[in-house]
């Protein structure tokens, strides 16, 4: 049995989120930045998690993404099934199917049973229990919001003012006199 990079990304990017939960929505961009996750793997991962109602985006100017319950009601086993990340030490998804013939492997009975250990000990860890682990571990969080830069870096230029003639006629009256 293995936990993916998409389960663990985004138990991570949850975890940066539920810190962050105070400041207001957190943009993808920020929890792109800060845990060096790609951020066209993050909208697909936040794509999953907003489905499954465990984040709610806000849209427009100071949007992003916030919790959709609060951090002690979502688990770890909840953020990595909604990801689709399967938690099953078997190698038939639990079909029954993994011996000679199609029939059941000896050791499948031990691989199901660790399977629901596996899934019971991921739920019985919270979120909110993460976020305290991090507090206790002394991470810091910047509370201030990132200042928001201009779209372009050039400075903006007044127009020149024109004076002289628009058309063809204006020129021929401005020429006469």
């Amino acid at each position: 049995m293995r936990l993916t990079t998409k389960g663990r990304f985004a138990v991570t990017a949850m975890i940066d989120l539920a810190l962050r939960q105070d400041t207001g929505p957190v943009t993808l961009a920020a929890i792109s930045q800060r845990q060096g996750i790609s951020l066209s793997y993050l909208e697909q991962l936040f794509g999953k998690l907003r489905r499954n109602y465990l984040v709610e985006s806000t849209r427009g100017p100071g949007g992003g993404y916030s919790l959709g319950r609060k951090a002690v009601d979502i688990t770890v086993a909840d953020i990595i099934t909604s990801v689709d990340e399967p938690i099953d030490a078997t190698h038939c998804g639990g079909k029954a199917n993994c011996g000679t013939n199609g029939t059941q492997c000896m050791t499948h009975d031990l691989w199901t049973a660790l399977n629901a250990h596996v899934l019971e000990f991921l739920a019985s860890v919270t979120l909110q229990k993460l976020v305290e682990d991090q507090h206790a571990n002394g991470i810091a969080i910047d509370d201030r919001q990132a200042v928001k830069r201009p779209i372009s870096a050039m400075p903006v230029v007044k127009p020149i003012r024109v004076t002289a003639p628009n058309s063809v006629f204006a020129l021929g009256g401005a020429a006469a006199k």
